[in-house]
Parts: C-alpha cells; sequence; structure tokens
C-alpha cells in the first residue's frame, strides 16, 4: 500500500468538485495605526524630557523662591516695626 501526497487543487483537478469562493482581501489599516501609534510615542518622549527639565530644576526653584519668601518676610517685619512706632 503506497500513498501518493497531493496537493488540494490537485485533489479537486482529480475529483471535479467545485472552485471554494476565495475570500476577498480586508484592508489592512495597520500603517495608519503604527503612525498614530508613533506620534503618540513621540508625544510620550517629550512629556517624559520635560518631567526630567523640571525635575532637575525643582531644587533650585525653591531656593529661588525660599530667597523670596524671606526678603518678603524682611520688608514685612520692617514695615510693621516702622508702624508701631
Amino acid at each position: 500500500m503506497t500513498v501518493e501526497l497531493i496537493t488540494i487543487r490537485d485533489y479537486e483537478a482529480r475529483t471535479r468538485e467545485p472552485d471554494r469562493a476565495q475570500p476577498l482581501p480586508q484592508q489592512n489599516d495597520t500603517q495608519e495605526t503604527s503612525e498614530m501609534l508613533l506620534h503618540e510615542e513621540l508625544s510620550r518622549a517629550r512629556i517624559r524630557d520635560l518631567e526630567e527639565e523640571v525635575q532637575a530644576q525643582r531644587p533650585w526653584r525653591r531656593a529661588r523662591a525660599a530667597r523670596r519668601w524671606a526678603r518678603v518676610a524682611r520688608w514685612a517685619a520692617d514695615r510693621s516695626r516702622r508702624f508701631q512706632d
């Protein structure tokens, strides 16, 4: 007993079965989606970079704010002493 390997097309040609209906290829929107994801990823990267810059400037800004409030407190103390007399 021998088995002969044949393809589906050969089998259909030998048995004369009607051809199967071939499905239409579906539209593939992956390029559009990948472009959208690329832009989204780029915007996220920009946001991360901005957050890192802000994080690096935070101690400097806090020190500057502390000096400014110290000046305001000194000015308010001097003004209150001046008007108490």
